[in-house]
């Protein structure tokens, strides 16, 4: 009964936090496409070039670059300390995002560590307490599931923590670095700014729900498991 309870108020809780952040997938493409700011952002190096020169203003070149046309967002690896770039040319996100990627690799190592290893760790803690679960040889699974939600909670915080710095800081550099190249004029500088304001208004409070939507299914699936098993 006690898992079912669980289950119902972590669905009140996603809703709740949906409506709230006003996570809406449809809006953050729409916000996402301009074709106005798509045709000003070709005026700029290619992604590699352009990351190349983010890590110059950062003092920060020994990063790897690598871009991947495969891959579906970019990010900074940073146990290997490498930055992978999708294959986006087109779009103008790209000038904020590769800056977001680049700001990453000068974020704390402690932090950027800490969250790799710890990631990886509750990810296999999460397996293992499903599979034991699902062949019913998981003694005090609420235990078990108190250790999954604290565990997520302190995951949250570092990736949220992490995420928000990258994000928040990257509208500035993208915009020192457009008035450093001087590639356009000051109010195609501020036009774009101003579209990654909206982006970041919508994409900041998503990624943040996204994240602790992530831990909230995981925490349904255990208990899930718990109920049939």
């Amino acid at each position: 009964m006690e898992y079912f309870i669980i289950i119902i108020c972590l669905i009140c809780i996603l809703i709740i936090l949906k409506y709230i952040f006003g996570y809406n997938v449809r809006k953050i493409k729409q916000v996402a496409e301009n074709t106005e700011l798509d045709g000003i952002a070709k005026k700029y190096p290619n992604n590699i070039e352009m990351c190349k020169e983010y890590l110059e203003m950062l003092n920060n070149t020994n990063v790897k670059i690598e871009e991947d046309k495969t891959a579906t967002s970019s990010l900074y690896i940073g146990i290997s300390n490498k930055i992978v770039i999708s294959d986006v040319k087109e779009s103008f996100t790209r000038i904020q995002t590769i800056a977001h990627e680049c700001l990453h690799s000068i974020q704390d190592k402690k932090i950027i560590y800490f969250n790799f290893i710890y990631s990886n760790i509750y990810i296999v803690y999460f397996l293992v307490i499903s599979i034991l679960a699902i062949f019913k040889l998981l003694p005090y699974k609420m235990m078990f599931l108190t250790i999954l939600i604290m565990g997520g909670l302190i995951y949250y915080f570092v990736r949220s923590y992490l995420e928000n710095d990258a994000m928040i800081k990257a509208r500035f550099l993208a915009k020192a670095y457009m008035e450093q190249k001087k590639l356009s004029t000051q109010e195609e500088i501020n036009e774009m700014v101003h579209g990654f304001d909206n982006l970041n208004d919508i994409g900041i409070k998503s990624t943040n729900y996204i994240l602790l939507l992530n831990l909230i299914i995981e925490i349904i699936i255990f208990c899930v498991i718990c109920i049939i098993r």
